[in-house]
């Protein structure tokens, strides 16, 4: 089955609504746990239906009774549709979208990274060359990272927004990542484009993706300047970041974040993460209860605010 429906009682209205996406396992479960918790009604979401079936019986299970599956595959228009109907239906508003579905764009090998923590410096430091040598990124991976973290939000975003406008209390979060930050583009258009949030458009952010994915397929990374390492997951949340900026510009009756959870034990890195689960959702968690009046359109690193 699909969906679990909900129990509608008459006190039903009077809770909010959350959306989590990619809930299934790590931080996007945590996230629903630590919502459900603070009485929220959550709507945890994943790909694969047993896996987001077996995830919100679990949290059942250990007495949230506020929590519904439904299936959402972020990169098909029909998936995020049949969600948008079924909130509709049920709930009749949404208050708090959770973005957080995503994928790394790369296959490191798993070997080296058991065996190795690859910090900042493996990234887009000293290291970064050698490290390479064990990833592996391709033009299909890098469009599957951005079609995902990219594109795929900024779909669930448009599908979802109407029904957070009937909410008179609305959040988006976005689960980001420090790595995120332009300090680690050295493409000085992208920097520029993406940075200047005055003169910031959707379409410009879309110029960006399209043009580093362009460079993707011609093997012209490291000639005009993109990381050499998690490229395709770097430029994905620095565009997420400038969407964010964008969206929050657009709609300020809706409260618009990001937010690096910390590096946390999750399948994305082989669980090489310090911060567990538990704490890596706290953040995300703080925006989305954020009370009325908070700031939008920031990046959060965990709970304290970042540069972009």
């Amino acid at each position: 089955m699909a969906e679990t429906e909900p129990n509608m009682n008459p006190a039903a209205g009077t809770k909010r609504i959350a959306v989590v996406t990619g809930a299934n396992k790590g931080i996007g479960f945590g996230i629903s746990k630590q919502l459900a918790s603070n009485g929220i009604k959550v709507v945890l979401t994943a790909r694969d239906v047993q896996r987001g079936s077996e995830a919100a019986e679990k949290l059942k299970a250990a007495g949230y009774s506020d929590v519904f599956f439904h299936q959402l595959d972020v990169t098909d228009p029909a998936s995020i549709s049949s969600l948008a109907n079924f909130i509709s239906s049920q709930f009749g508003k949404l208050d708090i979208l959770i973005n957080n579905a995503g994928v790394a764009g790369s296959i490191v090998d798993p070997e080296f990274q058991k065996n190795n923590v690859i910090g900042l410096d493996g990234i887009v430091g000293k290291k970064a060359a050698f490290v390479k040598n064990f990833m592996e990124q391709t033009y299909e991976l890098s469009t599957e990272c951005l079609q995902t973290n990219y594109y795929g939000v900024k779909l669930v975003c448009k599908e979802l927004i109407p029904l957070l406008q009937l909410s008179n209390s609305a959040r988006i979060v976005n689960i980001s990542s420090i790595l995120g930050q332009l300090r680690f583009i050295s493409n000085e258009n992208a920097k520029k484009e993406l940075g200047d949030v005055d003169e910031l458009t959707e379409e410009k952010v879309d110029k960006v993706v399209e043009g580093f994915l362009e460079d993707v397929k011609e093997n012209l990374i490291e000639v005009n300047g993109w990381p050499t390492n998690y490229f395709a997951y770097i430029v994905s949340k620095a565009a997420l970041n400038a969407y964010a900026r964008v969206l929050a510009k657009n709609y300020p009756n809706i409260v618009i974040n990001s937010v690096s959870p910390g590096h946390i034990k999750t399948d994305l890195n082989g669980n090489t993460g310090h911060l567990s689960v538990e704490e890596g959702a706290k953040g995300p968690v703080i925006l989305a209860l954020m009370p009325e009046g908070g700031p939008s359109g920031l990046l959060y690193d965990r709970n304290e605010v970042s540069t972009f």
